[in-house]
């Protein structure tokens, strides 16, 4: 038997990232983010909500690029300090001790202690309502050779990524767990 439950934000689980912008001086911020989606393959896009309130997302629209970082389990405590304490008032990157390192194509930095690093171009911003929805074309991404397999693919185990679960107030972190299988890409006829 099925129960109606009030809507709510059910789908699950997220991503839990770092996504690190930059002023016209500048200086560069991070905000904790779980509202991210792949889009489109082709070209490489992703969407990312940012509260419409937020520090980050004026410097999102002011400079038209923005770093997703993939937050891993060992920096779940800086992680969570990033998305409850503004970059207007403090330095994130000072008080948490991340590391800011050169991204290859995008002003805004990428975090060192993150092993995968997404740089994005803007493409279009849609106003949702507690939030505004950022699609940013990927054009640069960088990876720690130490999360690849022999393969040269990345290993998530290694990544040790951290999932979002939200929804009615949930709000809980989450590592991954095991393996069980692997998608096959069909064939465009």
């Amino acid at each position: 038997m099925k129960i109606e439950k009030l809507p709510s934000t059910l789908v699950y689980p997220s991503p839990v990232v770092l996504v690190t912008v930059i002023d016209s001086r500048g200086k560069a911020n991070i905000i904790t983010l779980t509202w991210v989606a792949n889009l489109c393959h082709e070209p490489p896009t992703v969407g990312i909500g940012v509260g419409s309130k937020s520090y980050s997302r004026i410097l999102i629209e002011e400079t038209k690029e923005f770093v997703i970082n993939i937050a891993s389990t060992k920096i779940l405590k800086e992680t969570e300090f990033c998305g409850k304490t503004s970059g207007k008032d403090v330095d994130k990157f000072a008080m948490t001790k991340l590391t800011p390192v050169p991204s290859i194509k995008v002003k805004p930095p990428a975090i060192k202690e993150c092993s995968i690093n997404i740089e994005c171009k803007v493409l279009q911003k849609i106003k949702m309502g507690s939030h505004d929805l950022f699609i940013g074309e990927i054009i640069a991404v960088q990876v720690d050779e130490d999360i690849l397999d022999e393969k040269g693919e990345i290993d998530f185990h290694k990544a040790m990524p951290i999932v979002y679960i939200g929804g009615y107030d949930l709000g809980e972190y989450w590592n991954l767990g095991e393996r069980m299988g692997k998608y096959e890409m069909y064939t465009r006829s």
